[in-house]
C-alpha cells in the first residue's frame, strides 16, 4: 500500500536560490497546486522544525502538521507530514543552466495503519486518490516553480 513517486525538471537559477525559495515553506501556496499556505509552527528551523499545511481541494480542506527531516542548503529540503506517515522533499543539482530540481514523495508503511484506522475497508480507494494526487500535483509545482525562476 505504499508508493515512491518523483519527477524533474530544470530551473534557471542556481541551486543556492532555488534552495532558499523552496524551503521557505510559508511560500508554498505560490507554488503548489494543493497547499494554499503553511505557517513556522515556532522560530526553530532545520531538522526537527515543524510547520502547518494548510491544505485544499474542490473536495475538501485540511491542515497537516510536518516535520523537516532534511536541511542541506542547496542540496535537499524535506519534510515528514503526520510526522511519519509521508515524506515530500526536493533535491537540487547544479546543471548547465541552473538547478535540476527533482520533487519526491514517499509514503511509509505507517500510512497504512493510519488510512485503515480512518477509512476501513475504504483505506486503499482513499490512498489511490492521494497517489494520483501526487503523481499529478508533482509536474504541477514543478512547472510553477520553474515559471517563477523564469520571471525573475
Amino acid at each position: 500500500m505504499t508508493y515512491t513517486l518523483q519527477e524533474s525538471l530544470v530551473v534557471p537559477a542556481p541551486p543556492e536560490t532555488v534552495y532558499s525559495v523552496v524551503s521557505d515553506v510559508t511560500r508554498t501556496g505560490e507554488w503548489s497546486p494543493q497547499c494554499h499556505r503553511c505557517r513556522w509552527d515556532s522560530s526553530a528551523r532545520g531538522p526537527g522544525a515543524r510547520f502547518t499545511g494548510y491544505n485544499r481541494t474542490p473536495e475538501r480542506e485540511w491542515s497537516t502538521t510536518s516535520e523537516v527531516v532534511a536541511d542541506v542548503p542547496a542540496e535537499h529540503f524535506a519534510w515528514s507530514v503526520g510526522p511519519g506517515r509521508v515524506e515530500w522533499g526536493f533535491r537540487l543539482r547544479a546543471v548547465p543552466g541552473g538547478t535540476e530540481l527533482t520533487e519526491y514523495t514517499r509514503t511509509t508503511p505507517m500510512i497504512a495503519e493510519v488510512f485503515a484506522e480512518r477509512y476501513g475497508e475504504r483505506a486503499e480507494e482513499e490512498l489511490a486518490q492521494r497517489r494520483e494526487a501526487a503523481r499529478i500535483g508533482i509536474p504541477a509545482t514543478l512547472e510553477a516553480l520553474r515559471a517563477l525562476f523564469e520571471s525573475r
